[in-house]
């Protein structure tokens, strides 16, 4: 990365200037909207994982803390729908969504998936797209994706450096 950091300086810049636009034209009071022309409306921003995880601190953290609150609300019997559109949801995107949480928070969100995981009739290998309501799979089984599960040992820097080692 020698003979970068002008370039690095000026397109992480530029993402936090993006960022705070973001956060602007999303809010939304108690959360941040799906579209932004969109009020009423809300979905998971499962991404900001990301941004937490790799360090970037684009995003201020009461954002997440806000979101997260805002799902605690929201949640069905199942899990914690995608977006206010339908009642679907995605098995791997709720557990990154969860790992912006605290940990009381982080099993809130994660037991109605585990329940899912115990009681759907759909006897499939494990799908990662299912109805929220009816726990019933929606069309994807047995996907890499579903590794997307073990986040939370990524956001763990001691979980992470017990396992990364092996």
């Amino acid at each position: 990365m020698t003979g970068h950091a002008q370039d690095a300086a000026r397109y992480h810049k530029t993402a936090q200037e993006f960022a705070a636009k973001w956060a602007t034209l999303a809010a939304e009071g108690d959360h941040y909207k799906l579209a932004f022309d969109k009020p009423g409306t809300w979905s998971q921003k499962y991404n900001l994982v990301w941004d937490r995880l790799l360090g970037l601190n684009l995003f201020p953290a009461e954002i997440a803390r806000q979101e997260v609150a805002f799902y605690l609300t929201k949640q069905n019997q199942y899990g914690l729908p995608l977006d206010n559109r339908k009642d679907y949801t995605k098995l791997d995107w709720v557990v990154w969504t969860a790992t912006l949480a605290g940990s009381a928070d982080f099993e809130k969100i994660v037991a109605p998936a585990w329940q899912f995981a115990n009681e759907s009739a759909s006897r499939v290998p494990l799908t990662d797209w299912y109805d929220t309501k009816t726990a019933k799979q929606q069309g994807f089984q047995a996907r890499s994706v579903v590794g997307g599960l073990f986040i939370k040992m990524l956001a763990d820097p001691a979980m992470w450096k017990k396992y990364s080692g092996r």
